[in-house]
């Protein structure tokens, strides 16, 4: 067991949010139990999420996707309503971190999932150095269907002009518009998780290959790792809980 704010402290510390300017906040975002015995991380605090954790017993949730954004409405109604309820009438923790989670050199989602890609950046890039680079470990062909068996989906891909991948850069999520900060970079591919209309016209331009491996699906790593991370340090238990995402 541990106090709520010890947990609030070490995450804090972990995760530096202070250093991000991002598009929510970062922390804990609804407060609930004061003592910590059970973590419950996941992608999104969506109310499947919510549900699936408070039935498998925790009293604290880490999500890289929280439930307020910059821009937002502010009103607690409909949906937003419905998940606040959820967690307040089970008095439930709610900490999220969104770039501060991409970000972290061991734990973060560009982190975690190089590990699974075979990939380790010597680099970063783009806005906040989000963006990681490093060298190319497969070939183009390789890479892609270790995507596919890693990540359970099929990648979208580009293949720019089929030139040998010396260099790699990737960034989890929704940065397709990292993909001309990777090619200044000196990527000869570029990973992530969501491709828009003008990347694939990039890649054929310019000749850097684009692989879009899926939103959801690139950042199912980070979140867990801090999870375990903090709970390990406390000595308490931690679930992950997967809810299908197919963006």
């Amino acid at each position: 067991m541990a106090a709520r704010d010890q947990v609030d402290t070490c995450l804090q510390a972990l995760l530096q949010p202070q250093a991000f300017k991002d598009y929510g906040p970062n922390g804990l975002q609804v407060e609930g139990a004061r003592e910590v015995r059970r973590i419950a991380s996941g992608v999104t605090a969506s109310l499947a999420f919510i549900d699936a954790a408070i039935a498998a017993g925790a009293d604290t949730l880490v999500v890289h996707h929280g439930l307020f954004w910059r821009g937002q409405d502010g009103r607690l109604t409909g949906w937003l309503a419905a998940r606040v309820r959820r967690l307040m009438a089970a008095g439930v923790n709610l900490f999220a971190y969104h770039l501060p989670l991409d970000a972290h050199a061991e734990l973060g989602n560009n982190a975690q999932l190089g590990l699974r890609l075979g990939l380790q950046a010597d680099a970063r890039f783009g806005e906040q150095a989000l963006g990681f680079i490093g060298p190319a470990t497969a070939r183009l062909d390789d890479l892609c269907a270790l995507a596919r068996d890693q990540l359970g989906r099929e990648p979208l891909l580009v293949r720019g002009d089929g030139r040998p991948l010396r260099r790699m850069a990737w960034c989890t999520g929704g940065a397709q518009g990292y993909f001309e900060d990777a090619i200044a970079a000196g990527a000869d591919a570029f990973l992530t998780g969501e491709i828009s209309e003008p990347q694939a016209h990039l890649a054929r331009e310019t000749g850097v290959a684009f692989i879009a491996c899926g939103h959801h699906a690139t950042e199912r790593y980070g979140a867990p790792a801090v999870a375990a991370h903090v709970a390990a340090q406390f000595g308490l238990q931690h679930q992950f809980i997967e809810v299908e995402n197919p963006a």
